[in-house]
């Protein structure tokens, strides 16, 4: 019987059926487009906005909910019956999510103290956070307690890694999420960057003169990494399903892939990365 609630938040980018399936329970993140304000994956979907996204001429601005969503979404859980959650969010160098999350958490704290509550910076984004949410959540649906979930998310947040690459880091910098990879975005004409997270920023991972190129390096850095273990993959895109199939079929090639999805970004992350993004989000399993 399941014990524990999983909460997180539209910008761990699961396919809907794993959220479903799993019961993961998301806060839908704001994207401000002019006047418009809508909600990521609820008022806005993903292939519409990619379709919009190059055509803008100043980058929408995203904001993370606030504590007022994340305890809204608490209470409801609590009203069905929930005395336990565990609440997973992106960075907290590149998202106020998690505060929003721990202030709604002090919030609760008053007005019903008898909910056990932990809220999870995860120190990375997209399918990293996804990761941990999607493992939490299985974890959950077995019955384990919320102690035994904090330990395998706490495991698993030092060892889950994001590698990706764009034609352009136009759109990270325009959003002011270039983190450690500033150096990347001068004279990088026919460049295209790899860039990860390292205690919750981006950073330069390399380049390349290529995407297959680009690719390669990938395969070559999570082989190194996992070796001759195993390893868990999500091929992350936004709107270039066939690039992360090319970048599948490298890894797969190479590495002990013992579980692997294709997932697509959410509207709220796609704008910092910007349409044709392709990468992988992994972690070496025991």
């Amino acid at each position: 019987m399941q014990k524990v609630a999983v909460v997180t938040d539209s910008c761990c980018s699961l396919p809907e059926n794993l959220l479903a399936e799993l019961n993961i329970h998301t806060v839908a993140y704001y994207i401000h487009r002019g006047r418009e304000v809508l909600r990521d994956l609820v008022t806005v979907k993903r292939d519409e906005f990619l379709a919009w996204l190059p055509t803008a001429t100043s980058l929408p601005k995203t904001a993370c909910p606030g504590p007022g969503d994340y305890l809204e979404m608490y209470s409801g859980l609590i009203e069905r019956g929930v005395r336990e959650i565990i609440s997973i969010h992106m960075t907290s160098c590149g998202s106020g999510a998690y505060q929003s999350a721990s202030l709604a958490k002090s919030m609760l704290a008053e007005s019903a103290p008898e909910i056990n509550l932990e809220v999870v910076d995860t120190k990375n984004v997209s399918l990293c956070q996804g990761w941990i949410a999607l493992e939490a959540a299985r974890a959950a649906l077995n019955g384990a307690s919320l102690e035994t979930i904090s330990r395998q998310v706490a495991a698993m947040i030092p060892v889950t890694r994001m590698i990706q690459t764009a034609d352009t880091l136009k759109y990270l910098y325009m959003g002011g999420r270039i983190g450690l990879a500033k150096r990347l975005v001068g004279g990088l004409l026919n460049i295209k960057p790899l860039i990860g997270m390292k205690d919750g920023l981006i950073v330069a991972l390399g380049q390349a003169h290529s995407r297959a190129s680009a690719y390669q390096q990938m395969a070559d850095m999570v082989a190194d990494a996992v070796g001759q273990g195993r390893a868990k993959v999500a091929y992350v895109h936004a709107g270039a399903q066939e690039e992360a199939q090319k970048i599948r079929q490298l890894v797969e090639a190479r590495v002990n892939v013992v579980e692997s999805l294709i997932a697509e970004l959410s509207p709220a992350l796609a704008i910092h990365t910007g349409p044709g993004t392709a990468g992988l989000c992994y972690y070496p399993v025991e």
